[in-house]
């Protein structure tokens, strides 16, 4: 839902701390030119820094210009989890706030006094970040000026929704962070454990011999075993996080489920991460882009109907489910199922079924999504078009084209992957000459 801009305006003001002694920029003519790098340094370390060093530089720019330092910190998490993923994004955006090297060129500032405006540096960029803000107007309506930095009413949302949530308690920021990590690196665990499972399993069936099964049965059954202890971790960080996870703007980042109404969308991550396409090869279905490794989720109340957790060579691991509405559902390319997930189980929507892999005949990371039969499309339905800018985003701007006539051919067709987008250009500015290269990344 997308919440009125005055609204937002007045909930994030009135609990963000906002400075009262802002002033405009001055420029005056310097002696040797401002180096402006747009590709990191090779010595550069991307370690995030300490949430104390954070805080200040996000408390000081947002003094400085006007800016709730909270909104700094929200889109400070979103654009590049606090300095963990600088980029250069499929979209050529870098550094810390993730700017574009155009807009960098403009409003890129040296905020630290070192003659270096770097966009890898947390200094220059939280600053940068804030200037560009109040030239957008944040000192009066919010809304515009997050739309103006990435322009997306998700986004903005987004943004909003997680400074109110930081405003309410100033280290919340860092313990959100921290569950976030942890769910994710044991998510990422799980992903391993039950990849190194399936390959042993793989070698397994593979041997002819008795002599050479039985010689491989410990390797199984060691896989098994961590396995097992993975998904104990992750089902504690679950239940340490749980709690967090009932707000919006934390479960997006918690990877929580999203309801409306009955239905869940059923891959969690939100509008930032997770995508879906209007169109799929040949077949009525969808296919939902997501990282590795994100929570797949019962859409809806149902039964287990088949789960299967070897590699199918078309389907990969998945399961399908009989909705309480009376539809059945195919999620394909699972990762791993989690070990509640058997033929007969009962499900709640938004109960955790999986993790998004790339399992079988998939390319890159995603779930697999079809009515069974294939006979309509998931996109068409109106719980599934609901959750477009809170629980996903379009990648494309198609409409969901008329059903394909339903011919044995086209029945059987396998699912072909789409191609990979094209890397954005990588600009660099090289010295002495101010010569700029382009080269792709």
């Amino acid at each position: 839902m997308i919440v009125r801009r005055a609204a937002l305006l007045a909930l994030v003001v009135l609990s963000a701390v906002v400075a009262t002694g802002a002033r405009a920029d001055t420029f005056t003519i310097v002696s040797t030119p401002l180096v402006t790098p747009l590709a990191p340094d090779a010595t550069a370390t991307t370690a995030p820094l300490p949430y104390a060093q954070l805080l200040s530089l996000w408390q000081q720019a947002g003094a400085e210009y006007d800016v709730p330092w909270q909104v700094l910190a929200a889109i400070n998490k979103i654009e590049s989890n606090f300095g963990r993923n600088m980029g250069p994004s499929s979209a050529g955006a870098i550094g810390w706030m993730q700017f574009m090297p155009s807009t960098w060129m403009r409003w890129g500032m040296d905020a630290n006094g070192d003659g270096v405006a770097d966009p890898w540096n947390a200094s220059d960029a939280i600053f940068s970040a804030a200037r560009y803000l109040q030239a957008a107007g944040a000192s009066t309506d919010l809304y515009r000026a997050v739309f103006a930095y990435n322009h997306a009413d998700w986004y903005v949302n987004e943004v909003l929704s997680l400074a109110h949530l930081y405003s309410l308690d100033g280290a919340t920021a860092f313990s959100l962070d921290q569950m976030q990590l942890q769910l994710d690196a044991a998510r990422a665990a799980v992903v391993a454990a039950a990849a190194r499972l399936s390959s042993a399993q793989a070698r397994e069936n593979a041997a002819t011999l008795l002599s050479d099964q039985l010689a491989l049965e410990p390797a199984v059954a060691k896989a098994q075993r961590a396995l097992d202890a993975a998904r104990h971790t992750l089902a504690q960080a679950q239940q340490s996080s749980a709690a967090a996870s009932f707000s919006p703007a934390a479960s997006d980042l918690l990877a929580g489920p999203t309801y409306d109404g009955t239905w869940v969308f059923p891959v969690g991550g939100g509008p930032g991460v997770v995508s879906a396409s209007h169109t799929h090869a040949d077949i009525p279905a969808v296919d939902i882009a997501a990282p590795l490794g994100s929570p797949v989720y019962a859409l809806e109340n149902g039964v287990v109907e088949r789960a299967w957790t070897y590699v199918d060579p078309k389907c990969g691991i998945g399961m399908t489910m009989l909705g309480a509405d009376g539809q059945t559902w195919t999620y394909c390319h699972l990762a791993v199922l989690d070990s509640a997930v058997v033929p007969g189980a009962s499900l709640t929507a938004g109960e955790q079924v999986g993790l998004v892999g790339q399992t079988g005949n998939a390319t890159g990371p995603h779930l697999h999504l079809q009515l069974q039969p294939p006979d309509a499309w998931p996109q068409q339905e109106a719980w599934f078009q609901s959750f477009a800018g809170t629980a996903f985003t379009w990648n494309d701007a198609g409409p969901t084209p008329a059903l394909p006539i339903r011919t044995p051919a086209v029945m059987a067709a396998q699912e072909v992957a789409a191609p990979a987008p094209a890397s954005g250009p990588v600009f660099q500015v090289v010295r002495p000459a101010p010569v700029v290269l382009f080269s792709r990344g």
